[in-house]
């Protein structure tokens, strides 16, 4: 399956994507430019990497988001590609309008960087089919900026429609009802604050994330 990882100025997580993604396909991704209009021909899952896209100037992912290479990318979500935002990626999909909401400072103004345990709020999404509805699972965080926020209507409507994919299960940034990660309306576009490809090998200290890679790959190919 081929796949691409988009990398930005400030883009510090890229390769622990591309890892990720090649220790599961088989297949080096494409690593494509920001400046870049086009994507690769075919891919199976575009990844928007963390790190700080353009040093975070404005607000987090608000430069990213109108970078050339993210019409492209909002054109392939359109048609069914999966589209996987991690950390600043997912600033980078709200900044967008890929996704709802917002990502602002943590309630306690301070940058989070640990291990945090997560519960599959929704285990029948083309990102969670890895894991039961109700698992809990441990991931690394490290964000500034995490803390989900939307508007009443909106998180009732990402409850109703099955939209929250993860939550945390414990206190962590003071987001909106806890929500770790969301997918759209059509399913096949994924924020998350939490870093799934810092849980790849046993070496990193467990396996959960491979777990996400694992069954959106078979989702792909299915």
């Amino acid at each position: 399956m081929k796949t691409a990882v988009v990398v930005f100025p400030g883009s510090n997580c890229d390769r622990d994507l591309a890892v990720a993604l090649e220790t599961v396909t088989g297949v080096k991704p494409a690593m494509v430019w920001h400046g870049d209009t086009d994507l690769p021909d075919g891919l199976g899952v575009i990844a928007v990497p963390g790190g700080f896209s353009y040093g975070d100037y404005l607000r987090c992912g608000a430069i990213a988001a109108r970078s050339p290479i993210m019409r492209a990318v909002a054109e392939a979500a359109g048609r069914g590609t999966p589209v996987l935002g991690v950390c600043n990626g997912f600033q980078v999909l709200t900044e967008a309008g890929l996704l709802p909401g917002a990502l602002m400072r943590n309630a306690g103004l301070s940058f989070v960087c640990r291990d945090v345990a997560l519960t599959v709020a929704n285990g029948d999404t083309a990102f969670t089919r890895g894991y039961a509805d109700g698992e809990r699972v441990s991931f690394p965080v490290a964000h500034h900026d995490g803390n989900y926020f939307a508007d009443a209507d909106t998180l009732d409507r990402l409850e109703g429609e099955g939209r929250i994919a993860f939550r945390y299960g414990e206190p962590v940034n003071g987001s909106a009802r806890d929500i770790a990660g969301i997918v759209n309306a059509a399913g096949n576009v994924l924020g998350m604050m939490p870093h799934p490809e810092r849980r790849i090998e046993a070496a990193h200290g467990g396996t959960d994330g491979r777990r996400l890679f694992e069954g959106l790959l078979e989702t792909v190919g299915a």
